[in-house]
């Protein structure tokens, strides 16, 4: 004959394996953001959903047992007193810390192997992914990215594309399927660009080139918002109007770019820019 903890054991066991097991297929079928436009959001949201994968079972464990003590478990109405003392069981003791011991580990190496890439850009060996050359027509030369400086201050961001002549814009345009290198940096206090829908953040801190990479993969607009706060109008610092466009397209828009930035004076290419010095009394 079972003992009753033990049957409070089978029971457990049994609703927990099929809400787990209910749980992990729901999460299979969901979309988790940032969404599928660059190879970076991709990555993004696959670790979102293995993440949300390996908690459920962990979830549902504590919440069920909460709840199935609360109603198995409940003392009689008037009634006030201890339950019977538990001592531990070492074998859920030992098996609890060698569960949780290789999720973590597991979890360590996921987190290793794409900080590695993110910070070397080696996704930008994927064979889906072609470049840019370096001449002003946009191209397909396997190797090259697109050089994009992010340059942020008080309270908006522009751009300027160093393989263009640093030519700048007011609103960041990338080409589809190109390999991009994005040098952020900041003329004045610190910022953070963050194009939430490409998958990509990086700090804008003043006189350092900060570089973070992306991958087009769709087109589609993205906004651009500044995540670290920055003054009194950090709330505005957004831009709505980012693109991904075709190749065809980025082309016509940088030719044109280029003709209007001849009649705008803007300071000459540099990897980063300093403030400029305040002189007394003005």
């Amino acid at each position: 004959m079972i003992r009753p903890n033990r049957t409070h054991a089978l029971r457990l066991l049994v609703a927990w394996a099929v809400l787990s097991v209910i749980g992990v297929v729901i999460g299979l079928q969901l979309s988790l953001p940032p969404g599928s436009q660059s190879q970076q959001s991709i990555e993004q949201s696959w670790l979102l959903k293995l993440m949300t994968l390996i908690s459920t079972p962990v979830f549902v464990g504590v919440v069920l047992y909460i709840l199935y003590a609360v109603f198995a478990f409940r003392q009689r109405r008037g009634v006030l007193e201890d339950g019977p003392p538990s001592y531990g069981n070492i074998r859920i003791q030992v098996a609890w810390v060698a569960i949780t011991a290789v999720v973590v580990f597991i979890l360590a190496g996921v987190g290793i192997s794409e900080l590695d890439a993110a910070a070397t850009g080696t996704n930008f060996t994927s064979s889906n992914a072609p470049a840019l050359a370096t001449s002003g027509s946009v191209g397909t030369t396997e190797g090259h990215a697109l050089q994009v400086q992010v340059i942020a201050q008080q309270w908006s961001f522009t751009y300027r594309y160093a393989d263009y002549s640093g030519v700048e814009s007011l609103h960041l345009v990338l080409p589809v399927n190109a390999n991009v290198v994005l040098h952020v940096t900041s003329t004045d206090i610190l910022h953070s660009f963050w194009a939430y829908q490409l998958g990509v953040k990086a700090d804008a801190n003043p006189g350092v080139d900060n570089v973070t990479y992306v991958t087009t993969l769709q087109t589609g607009s993205f906004t651009v918002r500044c995540a670290e706060l920055c003054g009194i109008w950090h709330g505005n610092m957004s831009d709505t109007n980012g693109a991904v466009v075709s190749q065809a397209d980025f082309a016509t828009w940088i030719a044109q770019l280029q003709k209007d930035n001849l009649s705008i004076p803007v300071p000459s290419y540099a990897p980063y820019y300093f403030p400029s010095p305040r002189v007394k009394g003005t």
